[in-house]
């Protein structure tokens, strides 16, 4: 028998991305828990999330704070580890931050879900905070809190705080064995099929959808269809647009935030989508195959665990030369791309095949968890 009192933990909601979804996901699951999470936008909207009752941090009553949290990135192990979670049975963290430090009350069971290790701080600290990318200012402000963060990272991740991991993806997993030294149970999140079912129609130009964060490597792809001079169009928003858009030609448009049914059909009238960053996991190009879309993706982590070669073409090294000889092979051979096996792909990452995975790993950790406890 589930527990009644059940709490989820999500580092913070100011829009709806690959987490939030799964967030949601399991928000289904478990519709009698209460959710706690740093900070939450104003106006932010999930019917499955906002049913929930919820409890902020701090950082909730600074003003703009939905625009500036990523400047309190030292403040949330602390914020996080304020939350009292007396009383509550079951933890269930969401995190590719710091949720995954909640304190845990003694004999309750904590499960952590990891989207990614705190990537700024590990892998990723270099796309982060490159001399390019970043001032000199903010560059020796993560050189000095980096060890400090890394330590409490490693520290919150001990079995004695977090009973079991759960990881997005085989690669997510590698690093919680690398940075952790912790095993950890995969399962993958999902597509949302049902929004992407438009018939196939395939255009000249390539799709790309990203959040503008460093290591997504848009300036790659913009870098390679500026010299091709191929047709480009780019969906998304954040960190160094202006950068990026005084680098890009005529023949790149930047289309910013667009409703699901816009995504839905540049996903099906695209003549490819372009996957250039290193990602844990990776949404975009299961959508991009349930829309019957071939990918064009970095040799990589996440992508090697969606992408098939029946279904999209790799390059390597992360370098504009094999982007772009990726880019001319995919203009060759478009037309060989089957979209009934792209859309076959993708369903194999389905909400119900989640959920329902999701749910009977719970289930059984939580009859273990119980079993030990009268043992």
């Amino acid at each position: 028998m589930m527990p009644r009192k059940i709490a989820l933990v999500h580092d913070w909601l100011t829009g709806i991305r690959g987490g939030e979804h799964v967030l949601e996901a399991i928000a289904e699951l478990f519709p009698q828990a209460q959710l706690f999470t740093l900070l939450e936008s104003p106006g932010f909207f999930s019917p499955g999330i906002n049913r929930l009752k919820r409890h902020h941090s701090p950082l909730q009553g600074i003003p703009g704070i939905e625009k500036k949290y990523r400047h309190f990135l030292p403040l949330m192990p602390y914020c996080i580890e304020r939350f009292n979670l007396e009383g509550f049975d079951l933890i269930l963290s969401s995190s590719h931050c710091v949720a995954k430090g909640i304190r845990k009350p003694p004999g309750s069971l904590h499960i952590s879900y990891i989207h990614a290790p705190m990537r700024y701080m590990w892998d990723r600290f270099d796309d982060y905070f490159h001399p390019k990318r970043a001032s000199w200012i903010t560059r020796w402000g993560a050189r000095i809190m980096r060890k400090r963060l890394q330590h409490w990272d490693q520290s919150t991740s001990k079995v004695e705080k977090i009973d079991h991991l759960l990881a997005n993806s085989h690669y997510t997993a590698y690093l919680i064995k690398k940075h952790y030294q912790r095993e950890a149970t995969v399962i993958h999140p999902f597509v949302d099929l049902e929004k992407f079912h438009l018939p196939r129609k395939p255009e000249p130009y390539y799709l790309l959808a990203s959040a503008f964060a460093p290591y997504k490597r848009i300036d790659l792809a913009i870098e390679a269809f500026h010299q091709l001079q191929l047709p480009l169009r780019i969906v998304g928003t954040g960190q160094n647009e202006n950068l990026l858009k005084s680098k890009a030609g005529s023949n790149i448009a930047f289309l910013g935030q667009v409703s699901d049914q816009e995504l839905a059909q540049l996903y099906a009238h695209c003549r490819a989508f372009l996957f250039p960053g290193i990602e844990d996991f990776g949404i975009t190009p299961l959508e991009a195959m349930a829309s019957g879309a071939p990918v064009i993706a970095y040799q990589e982590a996440g992508a090697l665990e969606t992408v098939l070669p029946e279904t999209g073409i790799f390059f390597a090294p992360q370098t504009q030369e094999a982007l772009i000889q990726a880019i001319q092979k995919m203009e060759a051979q478009h037309t060989t791309f089957d979209p009934q096996v792209c859309q076959k792909q993708a369903s194999k990452f389905s909400r119900k095949h989640f959920q329902t995975t999701f749910q009977k790993t719970i289930e059984s950790l939580w009859e273990k968890h119980q079993e030990s406890k009268l043992s």
